[in-house]
């Protein structure tokens, strides 16, 4: 059972996290300020850093948060999916539709205070891509098991990807660019499935 100070350190977690998403999308990550975020959470900035760290540690962790909430939604939407491809239709239309609503996706997109923001989901965005790719990965191994793990991994990750250059370079509609993605996605698909039937066959 969680102790009455990992609940209350959790929760102190959460409302500076809170108040540093608040901030980041008017300020970027170069405007932050540890103090700033103290006083929205109405803690002292000590209290900040014995979290944190450092303000980029602070910007990560913002990051990742943002991350795993759209993970979730990517999740429902395989789990709800008939088939693998409209499951990966499903969860591109969701992730460039949710994150131009953000708030912190879309300072990072789209204005000047926010484009310091903007590695953390492309040069410095590892961490994000990793956690994307991997859970996809597994949710394309559930809807069709024919799939190799390593054909898995690499369609999971090519889709990623794709769907980062949609959001980085908006030149589609959510749906367009999802379609985009199956045009390519679709014939590999076809391939690697019949690839591991093959091999099946002959081992």
């Amino acid at each position: 059972m969680t102790s009455f100070t990992e609940r209350t350190k959790a929760t102190l977690r959460e409302a500076l996290l809170d108040a540093a998403a608040d901030l980041l999308p008017d300020r970027g990550h170069q405007g932050l300020r540890m103090a700033d975020v103290a006083a929205k959470a109405g803690v002292s900035r000590q209290t900040v850093y014995n979290e944190f760290g450092s303000k980029a540690a602070l910007t990560q962790a913002v990051a990742l948060r943002v991350a795993a909430e759209f993970l979730d939604g990517i999740r429902c939407r395989f789990e709800d999916a008939e088939s693998l491809l409209t499951g990966i239709r499903g969860a591109v239309v969701y992730t460039i539709e949710h994150a131009r609503e953000n708030r912190l996706i879309a300072a990072a997109l789209g204005t000047e205070a926010g484009e310091d923001l903007l590695p953390l989901l492309t040069s410095r965005g590892e961490p994000i891509l990793t956690a994307a790719a991997d859970l996809a990965a597994r949710q394309y191994l559930e809807l069709e098991p024919r799939l190799t793990p390593e054909s898995a991994a690499l369609l999971a990750e090519t889709v990623v990807r794709l769907s980062l250059s949609h959001l980085v370079l908006p030149t589609h509609s959510a749906s367009e660019a999802a379609e985009s993605v199956l045009a390519v996605l679709a014939p590999a698909v076809d391939q690697f499935v019949h690839n591991g039937v093959k091999r099946e066959g002959q081992s």
